[in-house]
């Protein structure tokens, strides 16, 4: 049988279940309902619905594929969420997701959740290039008309304001240097472009709060789906399996109501960008260069990777050395025993974390990931030798063509053209593929050329 509302009862007695009101309003709908949303955003709901909170049930949206909403809509939008550690691993099942919709299938629907009279947060997990930026950080137009949150939004933000409705929080959970600042920036582009009839009621009464999210949260495989099945006595097609770290920091800036995050471990801050500077330079940053030198040296995994003493000693120098120096830490924040904890966590072998899943969409990554920390160094005189190790492998990854990046046939024939050193001179530059504040001088550049002969 397959996990669903009429047979969780049948769940062992260990397996902790929902026992909150499932047909409540969804006074969320997020978009970009993947494993991590489900690993962090909705067991921080499920924890509130469950403490007794209403109002907090889940509308999922998926922009492209039906690929999550068959495996959630069948199961009645329940999932399990499994925690592994070294000393074992803990399942429980969430029900804070009530539906899923398909944009490309039901745009309407979607459009009547946004504007439906519970809803007060927008959120949303759809990468980096979800965004849909131009090289330049602004909204690439075209991209945004087709395929994008963006239209749907506009008609529900459209909806909401002829209805004489409330406004709306737009929480975005991505990687992204101050996520809320470039999402209102954003949306305010695309709306004075499509819809300028509620630009002033967007920037009047709707509010987009920064956000730092964090948890590893690896892709599910056929034998992870087993194992659930054993621990369940059902089927799980939308199992979800974590590490037991997780965080949320939230800017405290919204426009109505929201769920109680801060009573199950949230923090809600003033200013969150020392959190999310030390996350994207620190965590995400090791963990692309744990990717790239990983997968060249014929690992799978980052338990693995990080195993490698060289590699580790990398990653060390990175974190402590070269990212940490660049920050302005929050008080209290201690960004040594921060670093010990990260490669603690990426030393978790019960976490079959791909490299491979890390290295994916790299030029939209690295420059919040690298290049802000390289810019930093470069203007004191000092050099970054993991970083540049890191661009090496990076370039080395996608100078074929064969990666998965949405720049990759860009950056494969920047190289045919320009060679060796021509290809980092190319790819970084004020008008370079990847445009950033670091642009490599004659040194930098001549190191990181030599590895790509490699």
């Amino acid at each position: 049988m397959r996990l669903s509302n009429a047979n969780l009862a049948a769940l062992p007695a260990g397996v902790a279940k929902p026992a909150y009101d499932r047909a409540g309003p969804c006074g969320i709908v997020h978009f970009g309902i993947g494993a991590f949303h489900r690993a962090h955003l909705a067991a921080y709901a499920d924890a509130c619905l469950a403490a007794g909170e209403a109002g907090w049930m889940i509308t999922g949206v998926s922009l492209r594929s039906g690929d999550v909403a068959a495996q959630l809509n069948p199961q009645d939008g329940l999932f399990s969420l499994t925690e592994r550690s070294a000393a074992g691993a803990q399942t429980r099942v969430i029900g804070a997701v009530q539906r899923v919709l398909v944009a490309s299938e039901d745009a309407a629907a979607v459009v009547a959740a946004i504007a439906a009279p519970a809803t007060q947060i927008i959120s949303f997990t759809v990468t980096e290039k979800g965004y849909c930026r131009a090289v330049d950080g602004s909204l690439d137009l075209a991209l945004a008309r087709s395929g994008s949150f963006y239209p749907l939004l506009a008609a529900g933000i459209r909806a909401r304001r002829q209805a004489g409705l409330g406004a709306l929080t737009l929480l975005s959970c991505d990687n992204l240097a101050e996520n809320g600042a470039q999402l209102q920036r954003l949306m305010g582009e695309y709306l004075a472009a499509e819809a300028p009839d509620v630009l002033g009621w967007f920037a009047a009464e709707c509010r987009c709060p920064s956000t730092m999210v964090d948890r590893i949260v690896p892709a599910t495989t056929p034998a992870n789906l087993a194992e659930i099945a054993a621990t369940l006595g059902l089927r799980d097609e939308a199992a979800v399996v974590t590490e037991s770290f997780s965080q949320l920091i939230i800017q405290d800036n919204f426009a109505g109501p929201r769920p109680l995050w801060e009573a199950h471990g949230a923090e809600l801050v003033g200013d969150v960008r020392p959190y999310e500077a030390a996350k994207l330079r620190m965590l995400n940053g090791a963990h692309s260069l744990l990717a790239y030198v990983g997968m060249e040296r014929g690992y799978v995994f980052v338990h693995e990777a990080i195993s490698d003493p060289e590699v580790a000693l990398m990653v060390r120098h990175l974190m402590l050395e070269e990212a940490a120096p660049s920050l302005t830490p929050a008080p209290g924040q201690d960004l040594e025993i921060y670093a010990e904890n990260l490669l603690a966590r990426f030393a978790n072998p019960a976490l079959e974390h791909r490299l491979s899943q890390i290295a994916m969409d790299g030029s939209q990554k690295i420059p919040q990931r690298w290049l802000e920390t390289l810019a930093f160094h470069q203007w004191q005189g000092r050099q970054c030798p993991a970083i540049y190790a890191g661009i090496a492998a990076w370039l080395r990854h996608v100078r074929g063509g064969g990666a998965s990046d949405p720049l990759a046939e860009k950056l494969a024939a920047c190289w045919v053209e320009n060679g060796a050193q021509g290809f980092v001179k190319a790819v970084f530059s004020p008008n370079g593929i990847v445009p950033s504040r670091w642009v490599p001088n004659a040194a930098e550049t001549a190191l990181i050329g030599a590895q790509l002969h490699l």
